[in-house]
């Protein structure tokens, strides 16, 4: 249950677009928001107090733009470095949602430009909405959850549920890249009675009466995926991102998200559409 969300607002980009797609969800309705803007350290305090004033008019407009409720809705504005920052402040309020805008960056590329996203996205313990900055929003109807055996499949499955009982016409499309299925690569549509993973899923969905769909994309899973989404014209990708590192190393970068080489990274470079990162720890 999502009930504290918050956007990191850096003034640019489509986190607003983000959460005012997200708020239209009848479950998120009722959730607090805090909206962040982070003000990088000034070599003089002349250039501080300046970035102070702008940081406080992008605050103000962000604000007006998202029109929510007052009594729900809390302005912070902080100084400090952006990534450090936005975890710090996911933990001071207990946050369920992180929403963060974010260049796409590839690999090492998003290391060596000091990308807040990425950063926050290794280290950060709480599940991640991420939108990319050259994407276009839509109203959430269609989510899209990548399912296998993990507890992070299991999360993302509750978390998509929960917003689309109550989304009139909305669908659940459950993805499963298995090798082992004799489907043509071109065939992603399949009977779920051959998948086991996807039969529990089904049942929940039922349960609900969520309309849903199966699809089986053959290949590489990060590649699949994120073409899959495009083909079926996928608003919002949910994947599980399991916290693999021993709790002595929760302070230090995963090495496979750093070097891009797990399948939540690839999606969150690759997806064209706003990918939803569900954390737990394995």
């Amino acid at each position: 249950m999502i009930e504290k969300i918050l956007l990191a607002d850096s003034g640019i980009g489509q986190s607003e677009e983000m959460l005012k797609a997200l708020m239209e969800i009848p479950s998120i309705q009722g959730a607090s928001v805090t909206i962040l803007h982070v003000v990088p350290p000034q070599a003089s305090a002349d250039a501080m107090t300046q970035s102070w004033e702008s940081g406080g008019k992008t605050l103000a407009k962000a604000v007006q733009t998202l029109q929510l409720d007052p009594n729900r809705t809390t302005a912070m504005l902080r100084e400090g470095d952006p990534k450090d920052v936005v975890c710090r402040v996911a933990e001071e309020i207990d946050a369920d949602l992180i929403i963060m805008g974010s260049r796409g960056l590839k690999r090492l590329q998003s290391i060596l430009e000091n990308s807040v996203s990425q950063y926050v996205f290794q280290l950060a313990s709480r599940p991640m909405l991420l939108v990319r900055d050259d994407i276009y929003v839509r109203k959430i109807n269609r989510v899209m959850v990548a399912m296998d055996n993990s507890a992070s499949a299991q999360a993302s499955l509750k978390l998509a549920l929960s917003f689309l009982r109550d989304i009139k016409g909305g669908q659940l499309i459950l993805a499963h890249t298995n090798p082992d299925l004799k489907v043509k690569r071109d065939e992603v549509e399949i009977d779920p009675n051959q998948d086991p993973v996807l039969i529990p899923a089904i049942a929940e969905a039922k349960k609900l009466g969520i309309n849903y769909r199966c699809v089986a994309p053959v290949g590489k899973p990060g590649a699949r995926i994120c073409e899959t989404a495009d083909e079926l014209n996928v608003d919002l990708l949910v994947l599980g991102s399991p916290e693999r590192r021993p709790s002595v190393a929760k302070a230090l970068p995963d090495l496979d998200r750093l070097l891009g080489q797990s399948l939540s990274d690839y999606v969150r470079v690759y997806a064209n559409c706003p990918v939803l990162l569900v954390r737990t720890v394995s």
